[in-house]
């Protein structure tokens, strides 16, 4: 590979990792000017549906024709609804980090449904990431790592749930790429558009304020999102799976400096211990995964990408 294709492809992963990382700084934003995560979720990934459509127009009737993938649209979508709800409620660095607990749920779910056994560097690999988790749970003075309120709960669960998706887009690799990129962006306002009006209708969540500037920043928010995904598409596709996982840990990074920079996460030592160990399971995980015909192992947040990527090749 030439060696400025090479450093343009980890400069769009970089790009992709960098707006991931920043990504909770708009949804607060957003939430202090009175719309909630759960709107602009449904709103921003709305838009980027619309994109897939305007892009691929065959993926509405090859969604229409494959039910099944409606599985992935809900896992997709409780992904996204739960990651922006809880950097916009949690302690960001806590939220990041549990999430990344994603191939410790995905080499259990791929066992489950796709009969897969992980081996003994497997297990290996997940006892590392609990051993990280553990020492993120585990606050000062408390005798159970139990999470400590929503945002650690919707950080556990994003992470779950975009494990999910990755064994559920292998278990329907065979369908059509438009079509399970269509699911992934659609599951957003199918997921969080849902739980945003039945919270809003039960008085759980606020109403989206009356049409100001805030449209135009989250019709931004989506734009900037669909851009991201671009540059993970256009990395992703000229780099092994495992130096693109590599870079896109780039996204603890950010996400971390940045919330403690602008104070909204406290830096602990069990944080950055817990966060070590979950980081260097995820970099395990993707070494193993290298060689596997699926292209290894996504981007967290690259929702949709891998099947827009693959469907261009």
């Amino acid at each position: 590979m030439a060696r400025d294709v090479r450093l343009g492809a980890i400069a769009a992963l970089l790009l992709n990792a960098t707006v991931w990382g920043l990504s909770w700084w708009p949804l607060r934003a957003l939430h202090a000017a009175g719309v909630d995560a759960l709107w602009s979720t449904a709103l921003s990934y709305a838009l980027c549906a619309a994109a897939v459509v305007a892009a691929r127009p065959q993926a509405l009737a090859q969604l229409r024709r494959a039910p099944q993938l409606l599985g992935i649209a809900l896992a997709s979508g409780a992904t996204n609804a739960a990651f922006n709800l809880g950097v916009t409620l949690g302690d960001v660095v806590r939220v990041v980090l549990l999430f990344y607990l994603m191939p410790v749920w995905a080499m259990l779910l791929a066992r489950v449904l796709l009969g897969e056994r992980a081996g003994r560097a497997g297990v290996w690999r997940l006892l590392l990431g609990l051993a990280g988790a553990l020492c993120v749970l585990w606050p000062g003075g408390s005798t159970w790592p139990w999470p400590q309120g929503a945002g650690d709960w919707l950080g556990l669960i994003g992470g779950a749930a975009f494990a999910l998706n990755n064994v559920l887009l292998r278990k329907h690799a065979r369908q059509p790429a438009a079509a399970r990129a269509l699911a992934m962006f659609g599951g957003g306002p199918l997921v969080a558009g849902t739980l945003a009006v039945a919270l809003t209708a039960a008085g759980v969540v606020a109403a989206p304020p009356a049409p100001g500037p805030w449209i135009g920043a989250v019709a931004l928010f989506g734009a900037v999102l669909l851009g991201a995904n671009l540059g993970l598409q256009y990395g992703a596709a000229r780099l092994p799976a495992n130096l693109t996982a590599l870079v896109m840990n780039a996204e603890i990074v950010v996400a971390a400096s940045s919330a403690i920079a602008l104070g909204v996460s406290t830096p602990t030592a069990r944080a950055a211990v817990g966060g070590s160990l979950i980081v260097f399971a995820v970099l395990l995980a993707a070494r193993a995964g290298a060689g596997e015909a699926d292209g290894g192992v996504d981007a967290p947040n690259a929702v949709g990408v891998d099947a827009l990527r693959r469907g261009r090749r």
